[in-house]
């Protein structure tokens, strides 16, 4: 585990606290935001979405930046929220709503839209006649969600909340930075994170894609793949103790 030598690409914050959680396993790791979250200001029509709240049946938080972006929003029209059945894609998301005072349900293994689909409680909430469902995201993503719901019998809207934006930096800071601190696997959170990655990546990218790439999905795995990455490890999830069981399943490379 201790050779692991890993690149951080969520934002800021969040590369902050899983460097600190690797820290204490003993993985080295090293922080390149690839993401920045960019709050939407809110609009007529995501007033109105936020105001018919009680009419959905269920609520979907898909990342935990739609998970406080959304809390602060909905407290500006609902002092006191009405009951609507919250859902959550993995376990940090669910703590930042559960410290809300919300009750959360979030599947207990697999941090992604798979697992949540399978939750008997979602099925339970969207088994009644013309249900909706509310899904609290930023700009795109996880429209394989939406689909399975919409062929479940559920109508779906969206509430985007932020948007992600790519940092500047200089075009050789990516290899340069993987060169000085001799790293040996890159992890990306989500689909735009790995396009963020590939993009900066530039002309160094045929070296980059030898490194293990570890993923949070089947959706960025392909993705990775399709790129040419040749080892692309999914973690089943975004948190950081899905990336820790994939580590320990996965042998340090030796160049």
């Amino acid at each position: 585990m201790t050779g692991w030598r890993l690149l951080l690409t969520r934002p800021a914050e969040e590369s902050a606290a899983l460097s600190s959680f690797l820290a204490e396993q003993g993985i080295f790791s090293n922080s390149l935001p690839l993401l920045d979250i960019e709050p939407i200001a809110a609009t007529d029509t995501m007033r109105r979405v936020i105001q018919a709240l009680d009419q959905f049946c269920a609520v979907i938080v898909v990342s935990k930046p739609a998970a406080r972006i959304g809390v602060e929003l909905l407290a500006r029209y609902w002092p006191t929220l009405p009951g609507v059945k919250w859902f959550s894609v993995g376990a940090a998301t669910a703590q930042i709503l559960g410290d809300h005072g919300l009750d959360v349900s979030f599947p207990a293994e697999g941090d992604d839209s798979e697992a949540l689909l399978e939750l008997s409680r979602l099925r339970e909430a969207i088994a009644q006649p013309d249900p909706r469902v509310l899904i609290l995201r930023g700009e795109g993503g996880r429209e394989l969600l939406a689909e399975r719901l919409r062929e479940l019998g559920a109508s779906v809207e969206y509430l985007e909340l932020y948007r992600r934006a790519m940092p500047v930096y200089p075009p050789t800071v990516l290899p340069e930075r993987i060169q000085a601190e001799r790293l040996n696997g890159l992890v990306v959170s989500s689909g735009q994170g790995f396009e963020h990655l590939h993009q900066l990546a530039g002309d160094a990218w045929p070296q980059l894609a030898r490194l293990p790439l570890f993923v949070p999905s089947p959706r960025v795995a392909e993705m990775a793949r399709a790129a040419g990455a040749r080892t692309v490890v999914d973690c089943r999830g975004a948190s950081a103790a899905a990336l820790l069981a994939a580590l320990r399943e996965y042998p340090v490379p030796v160049f």
